[in-house]
């Protein structure tokens, strides 16, 4: 059995949970904000070794995760908690919420894509930064800081007009967009003492490449966007951008499959931008990034990849 970890909002969960029922895999969605109040779990030892077994409802049977050969760490949510509980009880009853559930994820005789510990610390931008520098790819010149003044640094060094800043982070309920640092925001660089923000050279590019790896399968999608779009950030003008395959260099597959398994990724989604002279410049990796706003207008089977992955680790 097939656990994905997600919930059914995520069309990307949906998308290959289809294609595993349609290929006729058994799969099973496990949605964390369900936990503790309508999700149980048991986990027993006995004389027999340990146990493991779900149910998602009170209707439902008892599941036996020992069956669970392949899982995918798609899109964990916040557990959901009891509204009668004062903050002091929510605290201690969300600590034993975790507990419980990332001991079972460490337990489970599955194997992931990708490892939940592994995937949590292979997200952090400034090590992405780190081993993407050590496996030779082309890093652009960046500072992370919460200290005012080396943030004014390094945007006189470079030039206002070519730093970039972005979050850590796209939070669904925060979102923010790539932005150029502009002249008249010099003086709001005194709020980055309140939280940490990411500062770099942009990067004069003709594209950005999407390109999704799974396993030892890779899929680039450049994405263009018309003149006079938002061309610092392509999320911004998804709906005139074109996408169309690409084949990358094979010198820079071998640099981005080094950097996936430094990082322990199965799975991962790497942003690029290719400039005028065909220089691929490394801007991040997201373990549980999206592929369908690519994969749909490119025609790219990469829902089927993931799918089949997880057959093939499944023992098919």
């Amino acid at each position: 059995m097939i656990v994905v970890v997600s919930h059914a909002g995520d069309d990307h969960a949906m998308a290959v949970l289809g294609a595993l029922e349609r290929a006729g895999h058994s799969a099973l969605l496990i949605d964390t904000a369900h936990y503790p109040g309508e999700t149980a779990l048991r986990l027993e030892h006995t004389g027999e070794g340990p146990r493991w077994w779900v149910r998602l409802s009170a209707r439902d049977a008892w599941i036996d995760l020992r069956t669970c050969k392949a899982a995918w760490w798609r899109r964990p949510q916040p557990y959901v908690l009891d509204p009668a509980l004062d903050s002091r009880a929510a605290q201690f009853s969300y600590a034993e919420c975790h507990e419980a559930i990332s001991g079972l994820w460490a337990a489970m005789p599955a194997t992931w894509i990708n490892d939940p510990y592994t995937d949590e610390r292979a997200a952090h931008k400034p090590y992405q930064l780190a081993v993407a520098s050590a496996v030779g790819l082309c890093v652009p010149r960046t500072c992370i800081t919460n200290d005012p003044a080396s943030a004014r640094q390094f945007a006189d060094s470079i030039g206002v007009e070519r730093t970039i800043y972005k979050t850590f982070r796209a939070a669904s309920d925060a979102w923010r967009e790539t932005r150029v640092l502009r002249h008249d925001e010099l003086d709001l660089l005194d709020s980055v003492a309140i939280a940490p923000v990411i500062f770099q050279e942009r990067v004069d590019a003709v594209a950005d490449v999407r390109v999704i790896i799974v396993g030892d399968k890779i899929f680039a999608t450049e994405v263009s966007v018309p003149d006079g779009s938002y061309a610092v950030d392509y999320r911004m003008s998804l709906a005139t951008a074109t996408f169309a395959p690409v084949q990358l260099p094979v010198a820079l597959e071998r640099k981005l499959q080094a950097l996936m398994q430094r990082l322990g990724l199965v799975y991962g989604a790497i942003d690029l931008m290719r400039t005028a002279d065909d220089r691929y410049v490394f801007l991040e990796v997201n373990p549980s990034g999206e592929w369908l706003f690519v994969s749909e207008p490119s025609g790219q089977p990469i829902t089927q990849a993931v799918a089949d992955h997880l057959h093939r680790l499944d023992g098919g």
